[in-house]
């Protein structure tokens, strides 16, 4: 394992690189964008002052202001780079520039026929060794206490300080979708800069292939997810996806913290996406943007109608497929839907054709709008989220807030979050959905139909929307969790703001700072050899390359 550089007790701020592949507001295409975007300011509260490395996308390089170039270097054989640092909507950057990998427009991760472009594993290798670059000290006045990887696309970080063996700051890494790992071809070893060694079942070979995320799992010193009940599942063989004896392995070291999401974006009173503008908990205030909404998807304006929602990646993982078996059973007179999202071809046809054979019943609108995601919550009387399988959800956050009620699989984050409408937590007043098992049509169309029911019963449906209302979706104690557990990886004492200098975490430092303890992650050699003798699963349940 890498070494690190040790301080007892050190005092002040701590400065965290958070290392990832997208961010809110610059590219986005799901949770991991968002998190990645809202969490800073929570963490900043709590005395981490958090850098975030990103790719040079266009977007990411048009925002930033007063870029300064701070680096050049050649982190991989035959590819040259320029690191930029600068602010952009509130946030300190440092961006990656090198043209031939990240000045594409579009999709981070496809092509504009739909593929992933053929170079990821490079473009993201590149990413996790300016990563491990930065860790080691090499860019004077810009070394982290702590670095803080996310998803497969940063993986690799960990990697880079085990075999470098240098002096180092800690590596947390962050699972936000386990079934995508990144897996690449053995031959592409030497051109992530990889030794020989490397590809082995104690580094990062992965079922034959060279595994982003599974290097990243082993080699980090703290493993962190976005919910308890998808840190307790994915250490299982259902929905460990190849990786679940590592999970288990490293049991010690994981830890599912549920996310947060940032209450003044989603604040229906300033929400530029809500037509008219209401109070949280205004019941009254939210009917309005029904009737527009409505209108706006050509829809019967009927206050009475029960409008459901889904705002989704329209995939399998997202149980679209499902929805659209029952969507003939579920549709009449006083039921209507209005699907937003984009995603398999399949899903998006069948959809499309489901809402030309049900023009009064169903709409659609296929492609990514992040204006109608906001306003479908501020809308819709229930959302529905038949996920297989969820890390952690946030639009089901975003809808107890807006006032929408959720209906959603008793899976991973949503069952973390989701007090279900049966008669005891009804009775006590603390019901917030409708939480359905198994994963199926018929339970979905049951779920479906008892909250129509209780729609039907305008004083108990209130009390629904007021409990989901109250529910605290910040970010304030999970950014607590996360402070609690960078200071317990650093060998520090718990401490209040309060005895920071609160002046200095106002201004913008540099990110400079001292390392953390000993890396300690334990070798998971036998349970992870063990599995993959035993079988060799795809990276997700529905066989897409991760």
């Amino acid at each position: 394992m890498h070494r690190h550089q040790q301080e007892q007790e050190p005092s002040g701020p701590i400065r965290v690189l958070s290392v990832a592949s997208e961010m809110f507001p610059f590219v986005k295409t799901g949770g991991l964008g968002d998190v990645v975007g809202s969490l800073p300011a929570a963490l900043h509260t709590e005395g981490v002052l958090v850098t975030t490395l990103l790719p040079g996308y266009p977007a990411v390089l048009d925002a930033l202001e007063g870029p300064v170039r701070v680096a050049e270097m050649s982190p991989l054989p035959g590819v040259e780079i320029a690191l930029l640092e600068g602010y952009a909507a509130g946030h300190r950057l440092l961006v990656i520039d090198c043209p031939s990998l990240f000045r594409r427009k579009g999709n981070p991760y496809l092509a504009p026929d739909g593929t992933d472009w053929p170079d990821n594993g490079l473009r993201f290798a590149c990413l996790s060794r300016v990563a491990a670059s930065l860790a080691q000290g090499h860019v004077p006045g810009r070394r982290p206490d702590l670095v803080m990887t996310h998803d497969w696309q940063a993986g690799l970080t960990g990697a880079y300080l085990h075999y470098d063996g240098q002096p180092a700051a800690s590596v947390v890494q962050t699972i936000h979708n386990l079934a995508f790992q990144g897996r690449f071809p053995a031959a592409d070893l030497a051109r992530f800069g990889l030794p020989p060694h490397a590809f082995s079942i104690d580094g990062v070979e992965c079922y034959g292939a060279v595994g982003f995320l599974k290097a990243g799992l082993l080699f980090a010193e703290r493993i962190i997810t976005v919910s308890p009940t998808y840190a307790r599942e994915i250490q299982s063989p259902e929905w460990g996806m190849g990786l679940d004896g590592l999970l288990r392995s490293r049991a010690d070291r994981l830890r599912g913290i549920l996310n947060g999401i940032d209450t003044n974006d989603w604040n229906p009173e300033t929400d530029p996406s809500v037509l008219f503008p209401y109070q949280v908990g205004d019941l009254a205030g939210r009917r309005p943007n029904k009737r527009a909404f409505q209108a706006e998807f050509g829809l019967r304006q009927d206050p009475n109608v029960f409008l459901l929602g889904l705002v989704s990646r329209l995939t399998g993982q997202k149980g679209v497929d499902i929805l659209a078996d029952i969507i003939p059973h579920i549709l009449d007179d006083q039921t209507q839907l209005v699907v937003v999202g984009s995603g398999e071809v399949g899903m998006e046809r069948a959809l499309a054709r489901l809402s030309r054979q049900y023009p009064d019943r169903l709409a659609c609108h296929i492609g990514y709008s992040e204006q109608l995601g906001h306003r479908i919550q501020a809308s819709a009387d229930a959302l529905l989220v038949p996920s297989r399988f969820e890390p952690c959800g946030l639009t089901q956050l975003c809808a107890v807030r807006y006032g929408c009620v959720p209906i959603a699989s008793r899976v991973g984050g949503l069952a973390d979050t989701i007090i279900d409408a049966n008669e005891a937590a009804m009775a006590s007043d603390v019901a917030t959905g409708f939480l359905f098992s198994p994963v199926d049509g018929e339970t979905l169309a049951g779920a479906i139909r008892r909250a129509a029911t209780l729609y039907r019963q305008p004083a108990r449906w209130a009390g629904l929307q007021r409990n989901g209302a109250r529910y605290d979706v910040s970010w304030g104690r999970k950014a607590q969790e996360y402070a609690r557990l960078f200071r317990r990886v650093l060998g520090r004492a718990e401490v209040g703001m309060t005895e920071f200098d609160q002046s200095s975490m106002r201004r913008r430092p540099p990110l400079a700072g001292p390392t953390g303890p000993a890396h300690s992650a334990r070798n998971a050699r036998a349970s992870y050899q063990a599995a993959r003798r035993g079988r060799v699963r795809a990276n997700d349940p529905f066989g897409r390359p991760g």
